[in-house]
């Protein structure tokens, strides 16, 4: 029978600490001590094997290592993030990848020290592993033996759900069978960052309540973060870490990664994987993922030298290098100012290369700040590095709205403020002097375009235009505008509500729902529950409550008698003819057609080739 001593603390600095010795005969053998009285250190050793815990960090010695799972957003090699089913760090002591062939080197200097910063910082924000190994099989120069490790526990460690669980008896078991030896012991110790984990924990919590953070709840993780001294940048990683597990966001996330993954492996990019990169972060949008979560991706799998499969583009990026490249022209007698016919074409090359997702626009635009950097050290006139602050201004602005009006077109409880209409019309005026109505062909035109865009968001960017128009004439206050606004968004969520409520109800309890005291029943019921579970308090609106009925119809309609002559005969023009015509949300109706896939053992791919004709 296999045994084990486990040892539990915490330093004073909040680390809490577990030390796990198993094997053969450990309880014969034990192999640790206390320094001080027992409070200032924890020393594990074993022959040519050290580890000690220290109020400040750890030092080792000898074999071993440490892994921890990866949090997403962190430095990950390629190699590992291109394998979707790597999900832990592994780290060996004296390891280090060989500049020229990018092979992983070893040495016998395996000694060395961290403090509890490094630890957290480097690997997992919250929890993080360390381990050597006696064993007669382990003998000989450190290297030998850091070698032999990675070939027998390598692969399953990094690949082992155990890690990120925190099942430190799987771990245990797992590396203990993966080493072939009966006699091994397995020094093993677990550091958990306390302050971290409370922080990690009730951002979980509240996130994954709704996938949003209210007002309140922010302040809540703000004092938090406050009093436990947790810095902002690791507040960033733990809650994109978090956000990213979630189940809805990591299935959006992950195909938006393989398809990058993909593109990376062969130098590049179709017109389809554009377009489904794009569909994704519409998607990702809709589905209230953060910009954070494909930012790494983005900064460690793009390549400027990339092949686009799509030479439209070129044109119009030659046309932005031609106007760039035009501010660093020497001849003296030359006006090269950008005017505003140039900010005008720079303005909408800016927006087709954010739709195309063209990397080489920004590197243009990179490569330009560093020829202005250069020149003016070398003693060029300071305007030129105010003229090119300027359009960096202009596309600073062009992002936040964009993505602003973005997020208010495609989800619902976003958080609207004063301030957010004061900026619109900041940026609306700096555009519109430009070009009349270049605000809205810049940020409205295309998104009236997007067959995605639903009810409700076409609502409140319509509300938004209409209003600010109305706010320049001085026939409306920002406060109103704010109040329309969110009188929408409370609206929108109010339908959500119902439609997920009646749906349910109509699928338990009621096969026939047409006569008017069906639905007076359902109603009466429906606000009975909502208002039992305090998610509302007033009355429910009849008429939100008819749509919500109708939409639910319709969906059974859709399910039941549309979409299998759709997918029998295959019928694209069929499909698109109810979609436009039902007023249905297009995101949701895919979410369906999925599910019935699923329940009737229809592949995706089949749905997917009629949706595009592709017969």
């Amino acid at each position: 029978m296999r045994k084990d001593i486990r040892l539990h603390g915490v330093t004073e600095n909040n680390i809490e600490y577990y030390v796990f010795l198993a094997g053969a005969d450990v309880c014969e053998r034990f192999s640790y001590s206390f320094g001080d009285g027992g409070e200032d250190e924890v020393r594990l050793f074993s022959p040519g094997n050290e580890f000690v815990i220290s109020r400040e960090g750890i030092s080792h010695r000898g074999n071993g290592g440490s892994f921890c799972e990866y949090m997403f957003g962190i430095d990950q090699p390629l190699a590992d993030l291109a394998k979707g089913d790597v999900l832990n760090r592994l780290t060996m002591y004296g390891a280090y990848y060989g500049e020229n062939d990018g092979r992983l080197q070893f040495t016998d200097r395996t000694d060395g020290t961290l403090s509890y910063d490094k630890i957290f910082f480097d690997g997992n924000a919250v929890c993080n592993y360390f381990f050597f190994v006696n064993s007669t099989r382990f003998r000989g120069p450190l290297k030998r033996q850091q070698k032999e490790l990675v070939r027998l526990m390598g692969k399953a460690v990094k690949r082992s759900f155990s890690v990120g669980r925190e099942d430190d008896n799987a771990i245990i078991e797992e590396i203990l069978s993966l080493l072939e030896d009966p006699k091994a012991q397995l020094f093993l110790v677990k550091l958990i960052n306390r302050r971290h984990r409370e922080y990690r924990d009730l951002f979980r919590n509240l996130y994954y309540a709704s996938k949003k953070i209210a007002d309140e709840d922010f302040i809540r993780l703000t004092t938090l973060a406050e009093t436990l001294r947790i810095d902002s940048y690791q507040q960033e990683r733990i809650r994109v870490d978090v956000m990213y597990k979630h189940r809805d966001n990591k299935s959006i996330v992950d195909g938006y990664r393989n398809i990058l993954v993909s593109c990376y492996g062969r130098g590049k990019i179709s017109r389809m994987e554009n377009a489904r990169l794009t569909r994704l972060k519409t998607l990702a949008v809709r589905s209230k993922i953060p910009d954070a979560l494909f930012y790494p991706l983005d900064e460690l799998l793009k390549n400027d030298k990339w092949i686009v499969v799509d030479t439209e583009e070129h044109d119009y990026l030659a046309e932005v290098r031609q106007i760039l490249e035009g501010l660093f022209l020497r001849e003296r007698n030359i006006d090269n100012r950008i005017n505003r016919e140039d900010m005008l074409k720079l303005l909408h090359a800016k927006k087709r290369a954010t739709e195309n997702r063209e990397h080489a626009f920004e590197e243009i635009l990179l490569d330009a700040g560093r020829s202005c950097d250069e020149r003016v050290r070398d003693g060029a006139d300071l305007s030129l590095l105010e003229e090119f602050s300027s359009i960096i201004t202009y596309f600073d602005r062009f992002d936040s709205t964009s993505s602003t009006i973005s997020k208010i077109a495609f989800m619902e409880n976003v958080r609207i403020s004063e301030e957010m209409i004061r900026s619109f019309l900041g940026n609306k005026r700096e555009f519109d002097s430009l070009h009349d109505g270049l605000f809205e062909e810049l940020f409205v035109s295309g998104l009236f375009a997007n067959r995605y865009l639903g009810k409700y968001g076409r609502y409140k960017v319509t509300t938004l235009v209409t209003g600010l128009k109305q706010i320049e004439e001085n026939r409306m206050s920002t406060q109103t505008l704010l109040g329309q606004l969110l009188a929408i968004d409370q609206e929108e969520s109010l339908f959500l509500l119902l439609r997920t409520h009646v749906r349910e109800h109509i699928r338990n309890f009621y096969s026939r729902y047409a006569k008017q005291e069906n639905q007076k029943e359902l109603k009466r019921e429906i606000c009975d529950l909502l208002r039992s579970k305090k998610l509302i308090t007033g009355d429910i609106p009849d008429d939100l409550f008819h749509e919500a009925i109708l939409t639910v119809r319709k969906e059974a309609v859709y399910l039941h008698t549309i979409l299998p002559t759709i997918i029998s005969e295959r019928n694209v023009a069929l499909r698109e003819d109810f979609l436009e015509n039902s007023g249905l949300d297009r995101f949701f109706v895919e979410e369906l057609e999925r599910e019935y896939c699923a329940v009737n053992n229809i592949s995706e791919q089949e749905l997917s080739r009629i949706r595009k004709g592709q017969f």
